[in-house]
Parts: structure tokens; C-alpha cells; sequence
């Protein structure tokens, strides 16, 4: 399927691993050129590079995402650079490793401060966009009322519940304007030096629980989420307001009424 990405412009925050680089080269190979951010240089340089040589136009810069003034001026900037912008995907995420309210301070900041100035910063271009698109990642954390046992889970829960809201929320108030708003939840994701390799190394019975309950048999894989990240900021899924898609390989149990 042609998803008429091609030379659309997209930025993609946290893209230099995981899921978040994954992403950004799946936006490139379907033609996007695209500006990505994360905390350290030499990962942002290298990804650049990589996906220059999937034939498109690549940018990306260190930024720290919680701290807003200069996260909002790269926003500008890129957009700016890129010449305009049709897709904005926000997926930094506080690491569900910090106890107490570090945890909770890291996690406002940034899961829904960094997804909220993102938003606001993008959206003046978004709005000049034949088809503008925001996607959130989110996680089915957000919706699960039995958190895994790990600290600062709770604050990370809670966190990607208040950007589900807030995704679906704003979805309402800027379609008038020509830009969609969805959300997609990761189940269980695996890639190296990821969360659930960490655990897999430290905590091998809850690995083994993961697997089990993911019904197709095993956990995911970070391209799992990019293709359908693509699909909701395409053009071929104009449709498509305020959802939030669950890519979990059966984790979850509930019926999604």
C-alpha cells in the first residue's frame, strides 16, 4: 500500500533506539524526510546518517525534552529546516526505573509535558498541512489496573493515562483544523538494551509471565509499532480521529468496548 508519506515532513522525538528509531526509518523508507531529537550526539548523528541513506532528507539534534524552552525552539527550528511539517510523533518516556517522585517529576515531564509542548509548537505548522498528523506513544500501562511489578511503574501507569487523555482530547479540538490526533500503546516491546531485555536479564520469571500472556507467543518487536505508527499519520488513514491503538500481541484481556 502506497501510504502517500512520500516527501511529507515528520519529526520524531526520543528516535535513536527502540521503538522511536524504528519509527523514524519506517517514516523514511515510505519517503518522509525527517528530524529527530534525543539527549545524546553521537546517537543522533548516527541515526542521521542512516536514514540519509534511505534516500531522504534527515536532521536531528541533542535535546533534552524536559527542559522547554530550548525543546520548543528545536521544534520551531526543525520544522522550520524541514520547510513545514505534516507528522509530529512524540515518544519520549520517563523510565519506570526511579522510586518515589522522581519517578512522578520525570514522568510529567517527559510524557505529557514533552507530548503538550510538542503539540503546541507543532501545530502551527501542522495546521498549514494538506494532512496533518500527530501521533502519541502512549502504553497499554496506561490502561491497566494491575501494574507490573517494577518500581516507578506506577507513576509511569499514570503518566501514559493523562497522555491518552490528553491525545484524545485534543484530537477533538484540532480536527477542525485538518489534523488528526491518535495514540498508540506498545505492549511488551523487546530490543536490545531495552526495558524487557533488563528484565529478561534480572528478573527472568516476569519475562516468561510477558511471553505467556502474549497470546501470539511471543513479545513485540519495535517495528511492530513504527508500521502502524506510519499507517495513522498517512493520508490512508484520514479517518481516523482520537483512537488509541493497542499493539500488545493479546496482552491485555479486557474487552475494548
Amino acid at each position: 500500500m502506497d501510504l502517500e508519506l512520500k516527501g511529507r515532513k515528520a519529526i520524531v522525538t526520543g528516535a535513536t533506539q527502540g521503538i522511536g528509531l524504528c519509527i523514524a526509518r519506517q517514516l523514511a523508507i515510505e519517503g518522509a524526510n525527517i528530524a529527530i531529537c534525543a539527549r545524546t550526539a553521537a546517537n543522533v548523528e548516527r541515526t542521521v546518517r542512516e536514514l540519509k541513506g534511505l534516500g531522504v532528507e534527515a536532521i536531528g539534534d541533542a535535546v533534552d525534552v524536559t527542559r522547554r524552552e530550548p525543546y520548543i525552539e528545536w521544534i520551531r527550528s526543525a520544522a522550520d529546516r524541514l520547510g513545514g511539517l505534516d507528522v509530529f510523533v512524540s515518544n519520549t518516556t520517563g523510565t519506570p526505573t526511579h522510586p518515589g517522585e522522581k519517578g512522578w517529576d520525570l514522568g510529567f515531564q517527559a510524557d505529557i509535558m514533552a507530548a503538550v509542548r510538542g503539540c503546541e509548537a507543532a501545530l502551527p505548522y501542522l495546521k498549514k498541512s494538506k494532512s496533518g498528523a500527530i501521533v502519541l506513544i502512549a502504553s497499554i500501562s496506561g490502561v491497566m489496573s494491575k501494574p507490573l511489578q517494577a518500581p516507578g511503574i506506577l507513576a509511569y501507569g499514570s503518566c501514559k493515562a493523562a497522555l491518552i487523555a490528553y491525545g484524545a482530547q485534543l484530537s477533538k479540538v484540532v480536527a477542525p483544523d485538518g489534523v488528526r490526533v491518535n495514540m498508540v500503546s506498545p505492549g511488551p516491546i523487546y530490543f536490545e538494551n531495552g526495558a524487557w531485555d533488563h528484565i529478561k536479564q534480572r528478573a527472568p520469571a516476569a519475562y516468561e509471565d510477558a511471553v505467556k500472556h502474549c497470546v501470539i507467543g511471543r513479545l513485540g518487536k519495535p517495528e511492530d509499532i513504527a508500521t502502524a505508527v506510519a499507517f495513522l499519520a498517512s493520508p490512508k488513514s484520514g479517518f481516523t480521529v482520537g483512537q488509541n491503538l493497542q499493539i500488545d500481541g493479546g496482552y491485555m484481556e479486557h474487552i475494548a468496548f
